[in-house]
């Protein structure tokens, strides 16, 4: 079946709460680096999509794509717009995650693909990301066209608990 990519308002974020916490919860006990920690509930998962997505959403400072295939969410991506005065050509990808189940099908390529083009029509020209130094999401982004600025040492814990701190690679792409 298709990956069809919808752009979530508010209310779809809401009535579709449960399969984004289910996503979220599965990736981060996958091992994605993507701000949590294990243990981590499904309850975390669905407060980090009420409390720090949604708002955002629904102020227009977030726009938030998701991935379907098969009538389930698959993955998800965000562009945050919410920049400084001197810098309204630019955004920040934020959170891309794919289900497990649903990796190496070119769905993370299609949400970052479609989020460039949301950024265009926004006028934005410069897209800016951080991922985990090694991570898969890595070479997906080079393949994209991102280039790397540098790697900051001991940047986050690693999501599998333990004391490690993970390097960070900030990475930019200009439209």
């Amino acid at each position: 079946m298709t990956v069809v990519i919808t752009t979530f308002s508010a209310d779809d974020i809401e009535s579709h709460l449960g399969a984004l916490g289910a996503l979220l919860h599965a990736c981060v006990h996958d091992g994605a680096s993507i701000g949590f920690v294990l243990p981590y509930a499904h309850a975390e998962a669905e407060g980090f999509w009420t409390g720090k997505v949604l708002p955002g959403v629904r102020d227009g400072t977030r726009i938030m794509l998701v991935a379907s295939k098969d009538d389930r969410i698959a993955g998800t991506v965000q562009l945050g717009c919410d920049t400084m005065p001197n810098q309204p050509h630019r955004a920040d990808v934020n959170k891309l995650m794919v289900h497990p189940g649903f990796r190496r099908q070119g769905i993370a390529q299609l949400l970052m693909k479609e989020l460039e083009v949301r950024a265009r029509e926004l006028g934005r020209s410069l897209m800016t990301l951080d991922t985990r130094t090694g991570d898969n999401a890595e070479p997906l982004y080079t393949a994209l066209g991102y280039r790397t600025v540098g790697v900051i040492p001991g940047f986050a814990r690693d999501p599998m608990g333990g004391d490690r701190l993970d390097p960070t690679t900030i990475m930019y792409k200009t439209l």
